[in-house]
């Protein structure tokens, strides 16, 4: 059967291929894609997803909304990306972005499309904004995948964060309390064996030298440069492609729990982090801290921490996705 998807997006190069991979996969309709500021301006965010869109061959709308988060300045990642999102690159769209705000959009699409699996590979401002003009669109939601966080580990943006809840945690929480069924996928899941080795992005071009499979490590050039010579990675790590293999295929994802997981807004070293409590003790009764007593109508399970994947079969899935 057709799985529906919705996939909203601040549209860099890993972004990108994350949107391949879903246009790509023969059971999953995507209804739209929608962008938000991130790592890119929401106007450049579009133009990278729709030439993905039309790369793919694929008739899929693309829809603008937040240009900044709920409450705080914007940063963005050239830096890690490039001035374009995709290497320097410079794609071009020939399709123009699709009528509508992003926010409606993704109220509608959800209500019309009961147990549509929702990707978000950016900070979370659209999905917050969605969710708090009309909270009843969660119950639809099978499965909410989300590329974000750091489970219990180092973040790539501060010591404490990742980057897409590092730039709107305000909106990350309203989506974490939402009763949304998150499945978190940290930035770490890319790491390690998890890379693209230079050997495998030689395949890629040389051996499977499809277009997809050049866009893919093409775009990312920028962020192989970030990977390696700021964040000391062996090759090429793609966070969103990952998250999206799990949603694409669940089993790709070999552990998994559920835990009370916090958005981190206040702290001024640890703004954005994700606090998983792996071992069933918080929030805290503030009132008597000294017994440490945990509120458990707060501090239910809600959130599946992805905590590890299987290497090999994530990028078989990719593979697959970028031979045509």
């Amino acid at each position: 059967m057709t799985r529906k998807m919705i996939i909203d997006t601040d549209t860099a190069s890993d972004d990108a291929v994350a949107i391949m991979m879903a246009l790509q996969t023969p059971d999953i309709e995507v209804e739209a894609i929608t962008i938000v500021a991130g790592n890119m301006p929401v106007a450049q965010g579009s133009i990278n997803a729709r030439y993905t869109v039309e790369l793919c061959g694929k008739n899929v709308p693309v829809y603008e909304g937040a240009d900044q988060p709920l409450i705080r300045d914007i940063y963005r990642a050239y830096f890690f990306h490039g001035p374009d999102g995709m290497g320097g690159m410079n794609y071009t769209a020939k399709t123009p972005a699709a009528e509508g705000n992003a926010v409606d959009v993704l109220i509608d699409t959800i209500k019309a499309n009961p147990g549509i699996i929702l990707v978000t590979l950016g900070p979370m401002t659209n999905v917050a904004l969605a969710v708090g003009k009309a909270p009843e669109i969660v119950h639809n939601v099978s499965r909410c995948v989300v590329m974000g966080g750091a489970a219990c580990t180092v973040g790539n943006v501060t010591p404490a964060a990742e980057y897409n809840i590092w730039c709107d945690p305000e909106a990350a929480r309203l989506c974490f309390r939402s009763g949304l069924p998150i499945e978190m996928a940290g930035w770490e899941l890319c790491r390690g064996e998890a890379n693209l080795s230079e050997e495998e992005m030689a395949y890629f071009k040389n051996e499977i030298n499809t277009p997809l499979s050049h866009f893919t490590i093409d775009c990312n050039v920028s962020a192989l440069d970030a990977n390696r010579n700021w964040l000391g990675d062996p090759g090429l790590g793609l966070p969103d492609p990952v998250a999206m293999a799990i949603a694409i295929d669940p089993t790709i994802c070999t552990r998994k729990s559920k835990h009370y997981v916090e958005i981190e807004c206040d702290g001024t070293y640890t703004r954005g982090m994700t606090v998983v409590d792996e071992i069933g003790v918080a929030p805290y009764d503030t009132a008597n801290v000294a017994m440490w007593q945990p509120l458990a109508q707060k501090g239910d399970p809600h959130i599946t921490v992805c905590w590890e994947i299987d290497a090999k079969r994530w990028k078989d899935l990719l593979i697959k996705t970028v031979q045509a």
